[in-house]
């Protein structure tokens, strides 16, 4: 009898999208995120294959995808692409489903998305080793897509049109307060708020809690922030802790200041750098130094502004006048009221060669004949117009100021003090990056207002492993000395961490027969990089 033979199955090949989800998993880890969440939140394992640490990282990831994914399609996300490396052993795309996530907001609402992330920071803060010293304080609106009428609960944010910066007032919308560290751009601390709240409100609310358990965690001995920090109410409580801020222009002795000392900061001004003027002050029973500062920037933002409020107010004092032209009087003493009343609302503007000419009128109809006697005279007025330039050009001067407030009395070197307001941008900077049409945050669908609660901690997280790893890069080739490629194929040891992103583009898993064999396109570029980076990097594209 012959010998039977079975021929061998050939081996199933796979590849799966890896690119640079790997860093943003890698960081989340190395960050301990995942399981500082785990040990918060108590759940039973044996009931839950996914656990709320790996729920918030597939978020994560979902959200520096920058795919654009609402929660419900995050098993489409991670369909085709390595998800027991990316988010954890025995975790497949299906069971991230909207059911499980769902129940992961619905945790973090419960253990409180504030605490949480306080929580989060503090881990992460200790393994980047950053201080914390200095924090940087704002708030943002987002807007949400559908109908909520839910009754007002303690400790639950009301979704609700307000204020909008986002330019969609007919949308309703919730915010966002975040306090940064001023080294990497760190968020904090975290809170969610109710789509109308007052930024000056949420500010002094802020002082009142979250101030004071960042000099407990972090030992934050300074803050600044925008000009909703500067009320009375605010900087009373804000004892114990130096901070900077800006004054608005409402405040009548800030005008009056900027009035009378804008003119010489003008002059000093040499068109490249900003010209200070420190002064003491109190203002709220509370003693501060203000510095008047010409901004070079300021002015050249304020040439187009106010070349614009010139040019309208010019228009409008034309109309005025021509309107006033028209207008008959019975008497020359009327016109002249009319005239002195115009002047007085003229602010751009002034009459020149002003006169007062009758005219006669006839009752019958028909052209008079020559020798006609008139009937009786009307008068109009005759005018010219003339811009004041000097009315521009102090214009011009006060809006190239603003003025810093601190309570720090003793001398202070006024430029140092102006950079660490202009720390500012990071927070800010934080805030574009949350609302990129491309980020989670774009598809706010989520009916109910604690799941937005939570959904707000996880943007949070996003951008704190997103200002992390930007971080974390820039210090590791400063520390080696090494360089990483530009756009323009120049070398730079500060790349964003999004064109880092765009770099790892095209990098896959492959699998024979379900079993990983080999990551391939990297190349020595992104390979150095990984090795900068640290293990868990180079294991995860290993």
């Amino acid at each position: 009898m012959g010998e039977s033979f079975q021929i061998a199955s050939p081996p199933a090949y796979e590849s799966k999208e890896l690119n640079h989800l790997g860093l943003v998993a890698a960081m989340f880890d190395d960050l301990g995120i995942g399981s500082a969440i785990d040990t918060i939140i108590p759940q039973d394992l044996s009931q839950r294959k996914v656990t709320i640490g790996q729920g918030v990282k597939a978020m994560v990831v979902n959200g520096l995808g920058f795919a654009n994914q609402r929660l419900y399609l995050i098993p489409d996300f991670f369909d085709g692409k390595p998800v027991e490396q990316l988010i954890g052993p025995g975790v497949i795309a299906a069971d991230l489903n909207d059911d499980t996530l769902g129940r992961a907001l619905d945790a973090i609402y419960t253990a409180g998305p504030t605490e949480l992330y306080r929580a989060i920071a503090m881990t992460a803060m200790r393994h980047l080793e950053l201080s914390g010293l200095l924090g940087h304080m704002d708030s943002t609106t987002f807007h949400t897509d559908g109908e909520y009428d839910h009754a007002p609960e303690e400790g639950v944010i009301r979704i609700t049109r307000g204020y909008s910066r986002d330019h969609r007032p007919e949308l309703n919308q919730f915010g966002l307060q975040l306090i940064v560290e001023s080294e990497a751009g760190i968020p904090m601390m975290m809170a969610a708020l109710s789509g109308n709240d007052n930024d000056k409100a949420v500010f002094r609310d802020a002082v009142s809690t979250h101030v004071r358990q960042l000099q407990e965690d972090h030992e934050t001995a300074f803050l600044a922030a925008d000009s909703a920090l500067y009320t009375a109410k605010t900087i009373k409580k804000l004892q114990g802790i130096d901070w900077v801020t800006r004054v608005p222009e409402t405040i009548e002795l800030a005008r009056s200041m900027i009035a009378a000392l804008a003119p010489e900061l003008a002059i000093r001004c040499d068109g490249t750098h900003p010209t200070f003027s420190s002064v003491c002050t109190s203002y709220a029973d509370v003693k501060q130094q203000w510095i008047v500062v010409h901004s070079p920037q300021a002015r050249g933002r304020a040439m187009h502004s106010v070349a614009r409020w010139c040019q309208r107010r010019s228009d409008a004092d034309q109309q005025a006048l021509a309107k006033l032209c028209k207008r008959e009087f019975a008497c020359e003493e009327d016109a002249l009221r009319a005239v002195r009343r115009l002047e007085k609302q003229m602010k751009i503007s002034t009459l020149h060669d002003v006169c007062v000419k009758a005219l006669p009128r006839y009752r019958h109809r028909g052209r008079p004949a020559g020798d006609a006697t008139a009937d009786y005279f009307v008068y109009r007025v005759h005018a010219g117009l003339a811009s004041e330039y000097e009315q521009y050009v102090q214009r011009l001067q006060r809006k190239s100021c603003f003025i810093l407030a601190t309570n720090r009395t003793e001398t202070i070197d006024a430029g140092k003090l102006v950079e660490t307001y202009k720390g500012q941008q990071k927070v800010e900077r934080g805030f574009r990056f949350l609302k990129d049409p491309m980020f989670l945050a774009s598809s706010v669908f989520l009916k109910s207002p604690k799941r937005i609660m939570a959904l707000a901690m996880v943007m949070t997280v996003c951008l704190l492993v997103y200002a992390a790893l930007e971080h974390r890069i820039r210090k590791r080739l400063a520390e080696e000395k090494q360089q990483f490629p530009t756009q323009t194929g120049k070398m730079t040891d500060r790349p964003t961490v999004r064109w880092v992103f765009q770099c790892f583009q095209n990098i896959a898993v492959l699998y024979i027969d379900n079993n990983k064999a080999a990551v391939l396109n990297l190349n020595s570029t992104q390979a150095n990089l990984l090795k900068l980076l640290g293990h868990s990097f180079e294991q995860i594209y290993s």
